[in-house]
C-alpha cells in the first residue's frame, strides 16, 4: 500500500518534472482505486494454491543511470493453480526484497502452524 506508493514516487525522481506532476496527479486522484485493486488481487491470491516454483539469480552490472552496478537479481517463476487453471507469474527482487518475501512467508508460516 504505502510502502509501493512510496517506492513509485522515489521511482518518479527519473522522470521530468512536467512527466512527474502529470502521473503524481493521476496517482494521487486515483489512490483509493488503485488501493482497492491491490487488495483485490491479494484476495484472489489467497484463494490460489501454488503448484510449482523455480528461480534464477542473475547478475546485473549495470543500468541506464550507473555505469558498475552489480547487483545480484532473482528472478522467481511461481506457477499458481487458481479455479483449476495454473497461471504462471514471475517477478525480479532484490536481496532485500528477496528478504522480505521471505520473512513474510515465515510469518505466515507460523500463523498457519497456530491455526492448526
Amino acid at each position: 500500500g504505502t510502502r509501493r506508493f512510496c517506492k513509485t514516487l522515489q521511482q518518479l525522481n527519473q522522470l521530468n518534472s512536467c512527466h512527474q506532476e502529470a502521473v503524481l496527479k493521476c496517482l494521487k486522484s486515483r489512490r483509493n482505486e488503485i488501493k482497492q485493486a491491490l487488495l483485490g488481487e491479494i484476495v484472489d491470491i489467497s484463494c490460489a494454491q501454488l503448484q510449482d516454483f523455480d528461480w534464477q539469480l542473475k547478475l546485473a552490472l549495470s543500468s541506464d543511470k550507473i555505469a558498475t552496478l552489480q547487483m545480484p537479481l532473482l528472478n522467481l517463476h511461481l506457477d499458481v493453480k487458481e479455479d483449476d487453471k495454473v497461471k504462471p507469474y514471475t517477478v525480479e527482487m532484490s536481496k532485500e526484497e528477496l528478504q522480505s518475501l521471505i520473512s513474510s512467508l515465515e510469518a505466515a508460516n507460523k500463523v498457519v502452524l497456530q491455526l492448526k
